[in-house]
Parts: structure tokens; C-alpha cells; sequence
């Protein structure tokens, strides 16, 4: 399935749910949209699947404006944040169901797509038992399934593992990789999570207060963010904003060093904004770093990494250091960067410079 929205936008009363939105989703690809709570997402998935009409614009399918055809006359899957299953029916018979309503399969057949699936969301334990038998997790993994089950041209997953435990969360998303790909199905899945859209988008549309605000290749979109705020909404710790001015030589940071960053020859004189990701400071030098000594404010150690917030004479950072890093409340430590792999932006927040070699 093509989709495509011509400036489609939402209007309840006099406040604005989305702004006019341009996009053509990638056919049999999986789009991530990403963006806080309230950003959109839902309001802009209710158009696609035909659950509510835009005040204005068109949605394509193939071609076709299907602008206004309900929902119940289009081939969509979806999956809310609250699930939504048959209670009178066992696990295995909602998983089932939509194989038994396109009558394609003998019993076999759908017995043995059933039991994949359950499978690999880890339900196939609970087949037997009813919805109102299993926990939230649980009978979310069941509405997964059988959305799964019916291979509709459009999927659309809004938030689907939010309920779940962080280790099944982990372990589902892995699945989840390998189940889209083996699919024909296009496949939209909102997230607030940025860490979930490098896993499991091959597209991304970063979404803010109902405006998207830039779509394409997720490494793409990741690595070269057309604006500040698309910066903030894909990062995780959100990405370190320092004061700057652009200087003969290069940018020069508010209280601190000079950068030697070559910048667009239209660079106008004025403030710019320095945006460092939290895993690209460390606190071992390398010829070539700039240092930034500072005070430890915080250090929490999450999995694997310690996450360091250190006051410096450029403003408070965020540093992501790989491993478990021990450091005392009001400590000294100097955190290193390389220059290359800073981002700079102008007065409005567009883009200027980012990190070579990063697309």
C-alpha cells in the first residue's frame, strides 16, 4: 500500500490537533512516528486508518482519495496503547479470528500461524485461557497477534509496548524487527522513545505540538536533525544546547573555547546554539580535544552506562559514559570532546553544521 496526506490537518473547535501535514509513507516499510505525549501521533494515525476525516487535505491510498471512507470499509490493522480483544473468545481464537473472516486457510493452516505467532510474541502458553485471564502485558501480546494475523496492506501500532516491562519491552522489539520485515504490510508505529525508532524504523517522522517537522531515513533524520527541535525530540538524553556566537575561525562558545568549525560562507553574524549528543563526551583525552572542566551536579548509573551531569563555565551537561563511572557529588572532572562531533545551529534553530561522515 502507497499512503500519501496532501496537507491534511485537525481542527476540533478553535484549537489546532495537527498543523498541514505533507507525506508519503514508504510502501512495505515501517515509518516510526516520534514525538512526546500530545505531539500528534494518535490524531495523525486516526486519519490514516479513516477513523476520523482531516478538516482539510486529502489521504491517497494507491492513488485513490479515500478521504472520509470509514474505517470499517478500508483494510487496516491497528493496535492501541489499550488493548482491545474478544472476551467470550480464547487467545488462540482471537488470534484466529481474522484468518476465519478471509477464509483462505483450512484449520491446519491457521492453527499453525497461530501457534508462530504466539510464539514469538511469547504468549503461546495462554492459547487456551480467555483475555480476562491474563495480565495487561499479556492480553496486549494478544491484540499485537492478531492485528499481525490479518496482514492488512496498512498496520498501524499506536504505542503498543508502552504497558509492558522494560526486559519483555527489549525482547519484543527485537521480534517485532523480524516480523515487519518478513510482512507486505506498510507499517506505522508511534513511539515517544527515540531508542525504539533507531531499533525498529527504517523511517521516521519527528513530530512536535501537531506539526511534523521533518520524515525520512531514521539513521538519516538521527544523525543530521534539520532543527533544534527535531534534535530534542530525538535524543535520549536530550541533546546538549550550549550559547554561541558565530566568530572569525569558527564558534565561539559562551564563557568557554573557541571551536574550529568552518561554517556556511551565508552564516550571518549573531547567536548560534552548539548541540553536543550525550555519548560523544568522555573523560579520557585525545590529542586534538576540547576540555571542559566542571563540578559534578548527579551521576546515575543505568545498565551498562553512567550518566553524568556536570556544571561547566559553557552551561550544565548531560555526558553518557559507557561503563560504571564512580564520582562523588561536587567532584572536579573534565569531560573531552572532538570538535567534529559537534552540531551548531543557527538563530532560528536550523541546522548549519553537523558531524562529517554521519548520515
Amino acid at each position: 500500500m502507497e499512503l500519501s496526506l496532501e496537507r491534511v490537518d485537525k481542527q476540533v473547535g478553535a484549537e489546532a490537533h495537527l498543523y498541514p501535514i505533507d507525506l508519503r509513507l514508504q510502501p512495505r516499510a515501517v515509518t516510526v512516528l516520534l514525538g512526546a505525549t500530545q505531539a500528534g501521533k494518535t490524531s495523525l494515525m486516526r486519519l490514516m486508518a479513516g477513523l476520523d476525516t482531516p478538516s482539510h487535505g486529502k489521504v491517497l491510498v494507491d492513488g485513490r482519495d479515500v478521504t472520509g471512507v470509514p474505517v470499517r470499509e478500508r483494510n487496516v490493522a491497528m493496535v492501541y496503547q489499550q488493548f482491545i480483544n474478544y472476551p467470550s473468545m480464547t487467545v488462540a481464537e482471537n488470534i484466529a479470528s481474522p484468518l476465519k473472516l478471509q477464509g483462505k486457510l483450512d484449520r491446519a493452516a491457521i492453527d499453525r500461524q497461530v501457534l508462530a505467532l504466539a510464539e514469538r510474541l511469547h504468549i503461546d502458553p495462554f492459547l487456551k485461557r480467555l483475555p480476562s485471564e491474563l495480565s495487561g502485558g499479556q492480553q496486549q501480546r494478544v491484540a499485537m497477534a492478531r492485528a499481525l494475523a490479518k496482514g492488512a496492506p496498512l498496520l498501524l501500532l499506536d504505542e503498543p509496548l508502552v504497558n509492558l516491562d522494560y526486559k519483555l519491552r527489549e525482547e519484543l522489539r527485537e521480534e517485532l524487527v523480524g516480523l515487519f520485515a518478513g510482512g507486505d504490510s506498510t507499517v506505522v508505529y508511534a513511539t515517544t522513545e527515540p531508542t525504539e525508532a533507531l531499533l525498529l524504523g527504517g523511517y521516521t517522522a519527528v513530530m512536535d505540538a501537531g506539526e511534523l517537522l521533518q520524515y525520512g531515513p531514521t539513521s538519516q533524520v538521527f544523525h543530521r536533525p534539520q532543527s533544534i527541535r527535531v534534535a530534542r525530540a530525538f535524543s535520549d538524553p536530550p541533546m546538549n544546547l550550549l550559547p554561541a556566537t558565530a566568530a572569525p575561525g569558527g564558534v565561539q562558545l559562551a564563557g568557554g573555547p573557541l571551536l574550529a568549525l568552518p561554517l556556511p560562507g551565508s552564516t550571518a553574524p549573531g547567536a548560534l546554539t552548539v548541540g553536543v549528543r550525550a555519548p560523544a563526551f568522555r573523560v579520557v583525552g585525545r590529542p586534538g580535544d576540547l576540555a571542559l572542566p566542571g563540578q559534578v551536579e548527579l551521576a546515575e548509573i543505568s545498565g551498562s552506562d553512567t550518566f553524568v551531569h556536570v556544571a561547566t563555565a559553557v552551561g550544565e551537561v548531560v555526558a553518557q559514559l559507557t561503563g560504571v563511572h564512580v564520582l562523588d557529588l561536587a567532584s572536579q572532572v573534565t569531560l573531552y570532546l572532538d570538535p567534529a562531533q559537534v552540531y551548531v545551529f543557527d538563530a532560528a534553530g536550523d541546522l548549519l553544521v553537523a558531524p562529517a561522515g554521519l548520515n
